[in-house]
């Protein structure tokens, strides 16, 4: 190698130094770094002695920084290490969103290999509601899971489904399941405020977890949420996923799907909902139970302006729409307040199965509840309740009205179905008190006893048993038309002894008690429990002539498309009680309305008869009464059984008074059935079996004979069955083949007809003696009649019949 030497190299050559170490190489020598301290300085030639010949000049100072080779590189370095930073950025980004994707992409794959395969996957169906409607086909309630019937999207308002997109998902209409900028918006938010604010699901993806998956906040089930939505958007119009959406999703107050809602919190149907309304029921979604406007109205109304506002920004509607269909927050929204009627929507519901076993489609039940007579009977029960109450110390009530059919036309089943739910009228039981007493008295009637049959009210032991009067006064011998009218409780004591208990459970079974009845003699006071729904549907025969009723509410359960599932019939018990036998008891139960217990009752001429009850301590009061048209019973009393200040002659017979008065306006005036009217001339007699003595039994029914007499002849009548009424009619009464209506009999000239049994009505012949068709005896013409005055609570005994005529209780039972 040629190794040269430097001037520095020399001794004394350091002088030198610096201009040795700066003097540049010539053109194309290269340069060699040189080691020392001024490794990396660059200088130009005039500090570095120039070229020979020019006068040096001083070196200036360096400035910090910028003579130094390494430092003046660095810079060149920085801007190529910039751009490849953000080269490396996009690169790594890049890498990040592939593996991110590919990440994702096996999340989805692994959570959509969870779910069943797509070829399996198919909208379940929605659970069927039960609608249930008045007679004149208003809407009693809407029963079911759902609380509402389904409703075709282009059944609604076009303003209802944009309120829910507006409030929803704004960008429903574009996407497609997913809202990637929706989720982008939120994500950013949540950022801003350190945590989440509001959720990012599209309606597409409500549908889907509401309709496959369970409500679970985990990874999986939102993967599986998107896989379904996506679907959804495929196989299903816009239109058609957001009614699905509109019809199952949860509104509050129990009520799923739109209709439903409309219902509950404003009573109309979804296809009336106004602009103000849709937009309320929208505002609810996302916290259904807190902003609901029977929770919270003052909410309610926030949420509805909030909608009301997304609904203006998105073009639906103008600012002057939105402000005039927005709630004033000083005032109260408008609901529906659950009425009595849904007591009988209650009851409905419990009676699908038996009608139609499990139903799975949407059905209409179409009832007999006449609706203006429902509201009628709500009314007079919560005002006499709300007025009387307080002084009474009672706090329920419950009613039941029907045809002599067994037609249900109006029942209540508390004083406010908000608070309790509890129907008092068709499922609580309770002591019905006297209100019992007929049965025990129809016993005695089948057995031979009739209404004048003597009685003695007086303290008795029976086995341990001593019933006593409500007043503890007794009065000695009555009639057993007294005893009932007066509900003496010793009289019915020994007439449901002398009976036998089970005689009396099988009359009442008959009549339509369905309750379980122990025989023991205090089912005579009405001891055992019944509900207030077979208590009055028993009474039925006394006001129809006798034939059996089962209470029926239903008339028809169809189909939404009008296909009949259901349809009721006229079939039922049959007869259950013998024509004199009700005419019978309709003698008593006169008597019991008319100077009895139920004398506070009025009807505004009506004839009607009924019996008051009121149980040990007062804990329940009673009253059921009817006409030849209806039978309605009142309860009233404390769920908690507590006793009041009631008895069943006073606030029961007052509403049984007020609102008979209303069902019957309008009505022409009808006599109940019997055999003693006022336009009758036929006696109703039992046969006597010569070989026996007693009342001759019918092989057929089972039941005592009787046999009609003319009282003028004495002589017993043929007799027929109307058809048109069921009653008793002479058989020489001419039946009208196209009415079915009895043809009045042609008389001679100058004498009248009888309306009611067909027969010319005899008249009196002077100086011809008249007989007694019962006794074969002549009647005194000059003898007069006089009721006698008779005092239950007399301090001393009132003889009722003379001496000579007196045939007691007690000689009946033992033959004297």
């Amino acid at each position: 190698m040629d190794f040269r030497i430097s001037p520095d190299d020399r001794v004394g050559g350091q002088q030198n130094q610096r201009a040795a170490k700066s003097a540049p190489g010539r053109k194309g020598e290269r340069v060699e770094p040189t080691l020392g301290a001024g490794v990396g300085q660059f200088v130009d030639d005039e500090r570095s002695g120039g070229v020979p010949g020019k006068p040096q000049k001083p070196s200036r100072p360096q400035k910090r920084g910028r003579a130094k080779p390494a430092k003046a590189a660095k810079p060149r370095r920085k801007r190529r290490g910039a751009g490849g930073f953000i080269v490396g950025l996009f690169y790594w980004a890049f890498v990040a969103c592939l593996w991110g994707g590919i990440a994702a992409m096996g999340i989805v794959v692994y959570y959509g290999m969870q779910l069943p395969s797509s070829d399996t996957w198919a909208v379940p169906d929605r659970p069927p509601n039960i609608r249930v409607v008045a007679a004149d086909g208003r809407l009693i309630s809407n029963r079911g899971k759902t609380g509402g019937e389904a409703i075709g999207y282009s059944e609604l308002p076009w303003y209802v489904p944009a309120a829910f997109i507006s409030a929803e998902d704004r960008r429903f209409m574009h996407h497609f399941g997913v809202d990637p900028l929706g989720l982008a918006a939120v994500l950013i938010e949540s950022v801003q405020a350190r945590g989440v604010t509001r959720g990012a699901s599209t309606i597409t993806q409500q549908v889907a977890k509401n309709l496959f998956l369970s409500p679970d906040q985990t990874l999986g089930r939102k993967v599986q949420e998107a896989v379904l939505a996506v679907w959804l958007e495929q196989n299903y119009t816009k239109q058609e996923i957001l009614e699905l959406y509109m019809n199952r999703v949860y509104f509050g107050a129990g009520a799923t799907g739109i209709e439903a809602a409309a219902q509950t919190y404003f009573g109309v149907s979804a296809r009336n909902l106004s602009l103000g309304q849709a937009a309320m029921l929208a505002g609810i979604l996302p916290a259904p139970s807190a902003y609901n406007p029977k929770n919270d109205q003052q909410q309610a109304i926030q949420r509805q302006r909030l909608t009301l506002n997304a609904m203006v920004r998105d073009g639906f509607i103008t600012r002057e729409e939105a402000d005039a269909a927005a709630v004033d927050p000083d005032k109260s929204i408008p609901t529906r307040i659950a009425g009595a009627e849904y007591y009988v929507a209650d009851w409905v519901e419990s009676l699908m199965n038996a009608y139609l076993g499990e139903v799975h489609e949407d059905v209409v039940v179409h009832t007999t509840i006449d609706w203006d007579l429902q509201k009628q009977a709500e009314f007079i029960v919560k005002e006499f309740v709300a007025e009387e109450g307080p002084k009474r110390g009672f706090t329920q009530g419950a009613l039941v009205s029907m045809d002599t059919t067994g037609t249900i036309r109006a029942l209540v089943g508390g004083v406010d179905y908000t608070q309790s739910q509890y129907n008092r009228a068709v499922t609580s039981r309770r002591q019905p008190g006297s209100a019992f007493k007929p049965f025990v008295y129809v016993a005695a009637m089948e057995k031979g006893y009739t209404p004048e049959t003597v009685a003695e009210d007086a303290r008795f032991d029976y086995n341990g048993w001593s019933p006593r009067n409500s007043t503890n006064k007794y009065v000695g011998l009555v009639t057993l038309r007294q005893g009932l009218a007066y509900s003496l409780n010793t009289v019915a004591g020994r007439l449901a002894i002398d009976v036998t208990p089970q005689a009396v459970i099988d009359v009442a079974n008959r009549l339509g008690i369905s309750a379980q009845l122990p025989a023991v003699p205090s089912i005579a006071l009405g001891t055992a429990e019944v509900s207030l729904l077979e208590l009055t549907a028993a009474y039925a025969p006394f006001a129809n002539g006798g034939i059996g009723v089962i209470p029926n509410v239903i008339t028809r359960i169809e189909t939404k498309d009008g296909e009949v599932l259901y349809e009721a019939s006229d079939a039922g018990p049959g007869r259950v009680l013998a024509p004199e036998v009700v005419a019978e008891m309709n003698d008593m139960l006169k008597t019991a309305v008319e100077v009895g217990t139920g004398r506070g009752a009025n009807l505004g001429g009506w004839p009607f008869a009924g019996k008051t009850g009121t149980s040990q301590e007062a804990k329940d009061a009673l009253f059921v009464g009817y006409t030849a048209k209806m039978v309605t019973g009142v309860w009233l009393g404390n769920d908690d059984n507590e006793g009041t200040r009631l008895s069943g002659g006073n606030v029961p017979v007052a509403i049984w008074s007020e609102f008979m008065t209303k069902a019957h306006a309008g009505m022409e005036v009808a006599d109940i059935p019997g055999y003693d009217s006022a336009n009758s001339t036929l006696v109703a007699q039992q046969i006597i079996d010569p070989a026996t003595g007693q009342p001759a039994i019918d092989p057929m029914t089972g039941q005592p004979m009787v046999q009609f007499v003319d009282p003028m002849t004495g002589q017993p009548v043929p007799m027929q069955v109307d058809p048109a009424t069921g009653q008793m009619i002479p058989q020489a009464a001419q039946i009208d083949p196209a009415t079915g209506q009895v043809l009045q009999a042609q008389a001679p000239t100058g004498q009248q007809i009888d309306p009611v049994t067909g027969y010319p009505i005899q008249q009196t012949q002077p100086g011809v003696p008249q007989v007694d068709p019962m006794t074969g005896q002549q009647i005194d013409p000059n003898q007069q009649f006089t009721p006698l005055q008779w005092e239950p609570n007399a301090p001393q005994p009132t003889p009722q019949q003379s001496e000579g005529s007196q045939r007691t209780l007690m000689d009946l039972i033992f033959g004297n």
